[in-house]
């Protein structure tokens, strides 16, 4: 599964730093495949292929949010998730939504950094 920011986040920016795939952004900021990964252009659902470095539309305006499809919940690099480690109020948690294995996500952390 993947890691969501719930809305009693205060935007101490705390976990941005702490995500090795790059996959949190500040509420309102676009963000994109390419950065912090290895990735130069994505495939996208419609098939569609997309430059690694094309700004996408905020996930959030108001919080901090995490690109699920970038979320490895640190998996690969980390014992736990490290936005969760370190969030003072504790709003970076599972995100029903996003089930993976841990197969699933190491995974898609090694097609995130290009593993081989």
């Amino acid at each position: 599964m993947a890691i969501m920011i719930t809305d009693e986040c205060i935007n101490c920016g705390a976990c941005e730093p702490e995500c090795p795939n790059t996959a949190i952004y500040e509420g309102g900021m676009e963000w994109t495949w390419g950065g912090g990964t290895e990735l130069k252009e994505v495939e996208i659902e419609d098939g569609e292929v997309i430059p690694g470095d094309a700004a996408q539309q905020p996930i959030s305006d108001e919080f901090y949010y995490i690109v699920s499809d970038k979320c490895t919940e640190c998996m690969g690099f980390h014992e736990e998730p490290q936005c969760a480690a370190v969030c003072p109020v504790d709003c970076c948690v599972d995100d029903p939504d996003y089930r993976e294995t841990e197969e699933e996500l190491l995974a898609k952390k090694d097609w995130l950094h290009q593993a081989s």
